[in-house]
């Protein structure tokens, strides 16, 4: 039985999506962040060192990172749905996106939440200002303009194409579904950029993606 350690408003909630569009059994263990720090609580690192989520154990078997899961699970499960042919352009695609949704989307949008709460924290009154300066320099010079350069170019990519590996929706989507729900809560991704909206609206209709909520308890970016 494959076992989910499925942590509140996280990426493992692509997991359970990704399960039910499979059709497989599995099990949820639920952990909730802590509510000062947002981190994950320590009894996760009794599952994998680093005490992360999302992290599946399927028999003897643990795999932790969402690209790394999504791989194991379609190609042991996936009997060559939501995966391109091998070989094929959508399979490039494919792979391409599977790693872009980590690799390039989520730092821009990791640091935006870093800085803007560096902003947000308590501090010396002396120490604020130069802390929101440099936050804020940082924001305008970097960080803003590298998510507005992302959203352009996924947007010039969905004008192309319905899904991001091609014409078929794939495990690519599930990929990018946690960058892109991200994006519009704290990123400014809005009706400005209406093939990726339309992508959102595509990805919360199906109904597996509402059986995974339904599972997977409240999700803040839905």
């Amino acid at each position: 039985m494959i076992t989910v350690h499925h942590l509140n408003d996280s990426r493992s909630q692509r997991v359970l999506w990704l399960l039910e569009e499979l059709g497989l059994a599995y099990e949820i263990k639920h952990y909730q962040r802590d509510p000062k720090t947002m981190l994950a609580p320590a009894e996760l690192r009794q599952v994998h060192p680093l005490g992360k989520s999302p992290v599946i154990t399927d028999g003897e078997v643990t795999v932790a990172e969402s690209g790394a899961i999504i791989d194991y699970l379609i190609e042991r499960y996936g009997h060559g749905r939501f995966a391109p042919a091998v070989g094929t352009p959508e399979h490039l695609k494919y792979r391409y996106w599977l790693h872009f949704a980590e690799g390039s989307a989520m730092p821009p949008l990791l640091m935006k939440l870093v800085f803007e709460r560096i902003k947000q924290t308590k501090m010396p009154f002396f120490i604020k200002p130069v802390a929101r300066g440099i936050a804020d320099k940082v924001l305008a010079a970097l960080v803003e303009p590298n998510l507005r350069r992302q959203l352009d170019y996924m947007e010039a990519e969905l004008a192309r194409t319905e899904w991001f590996a091609g014409g078929e929706f794939s495990a690519a989507d599930i990929q990018m579904s946690f960058p892109l729900e991200a994006s519009r809560q704290r990123a400014g991704l809005d009706a400005s950029r209406p093939k990726l909206m339309a992508w959102l609206e595509r990805i919360h209709a199906r109904p597996a993606y509402q059986r995974a909520l339904e599972r997977g308890g409240p999700y803040s970016f839905a």
